[in-house]
């Protein structure tokens, strides 16, 4: 038994979604999800990828992430908006609220501790 997971697609299918539609601010996002890991204690470990759109954002988890291609701009309620390329790497906190906007289609890796 191996005790190691690679970030790699490898051939397996994404889930596919997109925001609650009264979330939706702009456009018509898409997302599709790789889900390599879901551990105990509630921790989850993916690839996550987003089509351009803007839609508000909550958040009760904790979440790292890496942006690994495209540009999305995250803002908090309230705050400045943060420009995300590829090689940007944030921490969302339980009790985020604000905006998601993927100005050209973003994918990230995303660690996830509800």
């Amino acid at each position: 038994m191996t005790t190691f997971i690679r970030f790699e697609e490898n051939g397996s299918k994404p889930e596919f979604g997109a925001p609650a539609a009264d979330r939706i601010i702009a456009g018509d996002p898409q997302f599709r999800t790789w889900s390599f890991d879901e551990a105990d204690g509630g921790i989850y470990a993916g690839i996550w990828e987003a089509t351009p759109g803007k839609w508000r954002i909550v958040y009760d988890e904790w979440e790292y992430f890496n942006v690994l291609s495209g540009y999305s701009i995250v803002t908090e309620e309230g705050g400045e908006p943060v420009h995300l390329r590829a090689g940007d790497r944030m921490i969302l906190k339980p009790g985020f609220i604000g905006t998601w906007e993927v100005i050209e289609t973003t994918r990230k890796d995303y660690v996830i501790r509800v």
